[in-house]
This record gives structure tokens, sequence and C-alpha cells, in this order.
């Protein structure tokens, strides 16, 4: 019997939608993820469901070599729900387009099993590397190595042994090959289960390696790579981190909205709504406006590095500037909210205080320093 005509190709979902059940699949986990300090299993299904994983990854191993506009919408709406879901979701496709820059062989055999592995990293240099017969000898520890429970890989920095010529590179890790200690207590993200990877003499060969140099041109080893595996890496590794805090912070100013909007207070003996109160209007007012000015600057960012056109030669002194101005002004949104809340706002649980703290974490990461940031801002635009 032969088949009848095939009906209409239902077009696949965009990230952005197959975001939407991570949020919800998150959002209900986000307490037990804060108190377990890590992610439910089926948190981590939705994500990798989702496309997180494989959205960086190249189209030639089943990705699909995405866009960072539609990777910092979907981060930010996962983090509506759970802000540590929203971090994993944000690192694991970040480290997958890193992955794409090490040398394709490397790339195989990290993706033999499809574009939904998951890929940790450590980027601050640590361990030791010692020359070996065709590739390196790795030990040591790395420490903050977010959603490292469920990793597949890990990419680990380490200072090449050559003292003469200080190079730092990378080196991929399967899973096999190091362990895993808890050393994740903090105040904030608590369910990024950030753990730090053991490793004690390990192989390592030649071609799972890439130089720190490769990964700050951005050009992959495809001919000719995709546009998201053809940019600088200073102008888009900011995105991972902030997206996150954007979606918490969302998030903090839905659920204040909606408790203050009901809440009243006693004033010289009589009851009055807070939601009259000039700080209360005075905090939804200036909080929202800085929400929306944070996501139209990174969508900003998002948009340079999408281009068919090279970025201009300001837009990575620009990113570093505007990737601290948004950190630091979704820190002070969350502070506002906080303290318009009165003591109400302070409880363990209340609709602030979980994002309070995950959104100071986020902020309080290296690479968002405000100083370090606008010193690289000010170079370039003082020397024009």
């Amino acid at each position: 019997m032969s088949a009848g005509p095939a009906g209409p190709e239902v077009p696949a979902r965009t990230l952005l939608e197959a975001a939407e059940p991570v949020r919800e699949a998150a959002a209900r986990r986000a307490a037990a993820a804060d108190r377990d300090r890590i992610l439910d299993p089926e948190v981590i299904r939705a994500l990798k469901d989702a496309g997180f994983p494989a959205h960086f990854v190249p189209r030639r191993f089943g990705g699909a070599s995405g866009t960072f506009t539609a990777f910092l919408d979907a981060a930010a709406l996962v983090a509506e729900g759970c802000a540590a879901a929203g971090w994993c979701a944000a690192l694991f496709a970040t480290h997958a387009r890193l992955a794409a820059y090490l040398p394709v062989e490397a790339q195989r055999e990290l993706w033999a099993q499809g574009p939904d592995t998951l890929v940790s990293a450590g980027f601050v240099p640590s361990g030791t590397v010692s020359a070996a017969a065709g590739g390196w000898t790795l030990s040591g520890s790395w420490s903050y190595i977010s959603g490292v429970d469920f990793a597949d890989w890990a990419l680990l920095a380490a200072w090449e042994p050559d003292p003469a010529e200080r190079r730092l590179r990378f080196f991929a890790v399967p899973r096999r090959d190091f362990t895993v200690r808890d050393t994740w207590f903090t105040t904030g993200l608590r369910g990024t289960g950030s753990r730090t990877v053991e490793l004690d003499g390990v192989h390592v060969p030649a071609h799972r390696t890439v130089a720190q140099a490769v990964l700050l041109a951005g050009r992959a080893p495809d001919t000719p790579p995709a546009r998201c595996h053809d940019v600088p890496f200073r102008l888009v590794n900011g995105i991972a981190l902030v997206a996150p805090a954007l979606g918490a912070a969302r998030h903090a100013l839905h659920a204040w909205t909606e408790w203050i909007a009901g809440k009243t207070e006693v004033l010289m003996g009589r009851t009055v709504a807070a939601a009259d109160k000039g700080s209360v209007q005075s905090a939804l007012a200036r909080t929202s406006a800085a929400l929306d000015a944070a996501g139209l600057l990174l969508r900003r960012i998002a948009a340079d590095a999408d281009a068919d056109a090279p970025p201009d030669p300001g837009a990575v002194p620009r990113s570093h500037r505007d990737y601290a101005v948004v950190a630091e002004s979704l820190r002070d949104a969350v502070d506002r909210l906080q303290r318009a809340s009165g003591a109400g706002g302070q409880a363990e649980g209340g609709p602030v205080e979980r994002a309070w703290r995950d959104v100071h974490a986020a902020a309080s990461h290296a690479a968002l320093q405000f100083d370090a940031n606008a010193a690289v801002y000010a170079r370039h635009a003082l020397a024009c």
C-alpha cells in the first residue's frame, strides 16, 4: 500500500517558545533547588528538551548554530522561574559554543551521542599541566563549576608548563576522568551546584585542547564558521551571566507588584493601602524602567553579535561597560524592592528574598565588576 500524501511540515519551536515549559518546571522546583543546592533532574531534562545545550552546537553535529538574541531572551525567561535553572541553561549553551573551537576530532568525540551533551567549564586557571606523549597530563582542582553534577564533559583552564611563554589553554575532559567534590555553600544561586572538579594525572590528547587565544579571536575551525562561532569571545561572554539576573529581577518585580498591590499598613492609627505610598510608587516606576533599560542594552549586544557584518571596533569595549552597568542596575533594582517591602519582605520565602540573593550572587561575578570593565571602555573611548 502506498503512503498517502505528506501533511504540512510542522515548524520547529523557537528556543524562546521551548523555554516556557522549562520556566514552569523550574518554578515548581525553585525552592527545592535553593534548599538542596542542586537542580532537579527533571529540570535538566526540560532544558535539554528545549534545546539549550544544542543551541550553539554546529549544525553538522545536529545543533542549531543559533542566535544570541534568542539565547538571551530564552535564558532570561527560564530564570524568571528559577535563577539557578536559567544560569545553568545559559552556561550549558555557552560552554557548548566554546567546545566548537576545539579541533574537529574532539568535537566528534564530544557530540558523538548527539548535540545535547552537557558541558561545564572552569575558566579560572588552576591545576598543573605537564607535557606527555601525544598531549598533556592534567592534575588539580577547579572550583565554581556550575551544573557539574550533570555534566558529560568539562572544559578546564590551565597554564601551559613553559615558564618562558605563559599561555592559557582549555582542556576537554570526559566525565569518567574527573570527580566532583561538594564545596558549594553560598547565599545565592544555590541551585547551580557550582562545585569543585578534581583530576589526578589525567591524560588529555592534544586534539582535546584549545588555546585561549583561539577562543578570544572567535574563529572556529569550520569553514566558513556559523555566525555564532565567528564573534569575539569578549563581546558575548557576559550574556550568560547577566541574562539569568535579568530574569530573576523580572520575577522579583512581578511577584512584588502582585504582593504590594494587596498590602495594607497601619499609619498613625489608620489603615492605608501600601500602593498609595509615594515610596512604593517610586520603587515600582524606577525598578520597572531599570529592567526595561537593562533588557534593551543586552539586546543591543546580542544584535551586534548576530549581525551579518563584523561588529564595529567599539562594540567589545562598549559591551564590557554595558554588562557591568546592567549588573549594577539589576542589583540596585532588587535592593530597591527589598527596601520598599518593609518587615514583611524580609521573611525567608518572601516575594523578593530569593531573587535578591540570586541577583546579588550573579552581579558579584568577577567578569561583571564595574571598575575593571569601566577601564576597558575608558581606554578605548579616551584613545579615540
